[in-house]
């Protein structure tokens, strides 16, 4: 299947992939591993998640996985400077070329809103892991986001991503979804859970606001939006309000995240 990733890999998009860690985006997980279990990470981006998850089972062997061999070239960029023994493979999570019953774990991060059909990606993902293994899985929900000030142009904003991510054929609100594709994929025991990330004061916000000032203007997206014909003015507004919200002392957003763990 066929797969158009919305954020694109501009710099922008990669300084907030870079930004998590399995600390801020794995919790639900952590407390499930330990030394010497084998793991997957399907869409491991620049690998900054990867490498925690890594070094918390490791002898155990690290698997990173992505759909492309020029984003696999950026998690190795990353494990080029780390002292992590892992394997680089490219696939499809909709079909992986790996084995039936090979991981203890595997992990997906804000993956599964961005594939063609998310309900068989996670039947992949528990075709390879093991018996009694783990199947995980966090994905942002969109629409439940919620910042203050409410500025006309951020909510233009949602518009659009709505927009360009279900035209690429994705789920943004992909993280209220997890549970029931989860059950779909013939998962019995699954458990759900959601978290969030907060941005509320002055380095966070300048961090959140800074990046989609950047990314609605210079990503994939942007391109998309652009050959959509959204007005330049539209994107420029967009851009505009961001950095304006990044300064303002009481500018705060949660965004959500879905969370499962599948035993297998």
């Amino acid at each position: 299947m066929n797969n158009v990733y919305t954020h694109g890999h501009h710099e922008s998009v990669l300084r907030s992939h870079s930004w998590r860690t399995a600390e801020n985006s794995a919790g639900y997980l952590l407390p499930h591993l330990r030394p010497g279990m084998s793991l997957l990470d399907i869409g491991a981006g620049p690998g900054t998640i990867t490498a925690d998850l890594a070094r918390l089972v490791e002898p155990g062997r690290t698997t990173a996985l992505e759909a492309t061999s020029k984003a696999l070239d950026i998690t190795r960029a990353t494990f080029a400077e780390l002292d992590i023994e892992i394997e680089f493979v490219v696939g499809d999570v909709h079909a992986l070329d790996l084995p039936d019953d090979t991981y203890d774990v595997v992990h997906a991060h804000q993956v599964l809103q961005h594939v063609a059909d998310p309900v068989q990606a996670l039947r992949e993902m528990r075709r390879v892991c093991k018996p009694g293994g783990i199947v995980a899985a966090r994905d942002s929900d969109y629409r439940a986001f919620a910042w203050y000030p409410t500025l006309p142009e951020l909510d233009e904003w949602m518009e659009l991503y709505q927009q360009m991510a279900r035209a690429n054929g994705g789920e943004p609100d992909a993280g209220r979804r997890l549970l029931s594709w989860a059950l779909e994929a013939g998962f019995e025991k699954v458990d759900s859970t959601a978290s969030n990330w907060t941005f509320a004061d002055p380095d966070g916000r300048a961090f959140w606001g800074g990046m989609w000032a950047d990314r609605i203007l210079q990503s994939a997206m942007a391109d998309q939006a652009r050959a959509s014909d959204v007005p330049e003015a539209t994107l420029e507004a967009i851009s505009t309000a961001w950095r304006t919200w990044a300064t303002r002392p009481d500018g705060w957003i949660s965004i959500l995240h879905g969370e499962i763990l599948c035993a297998n």
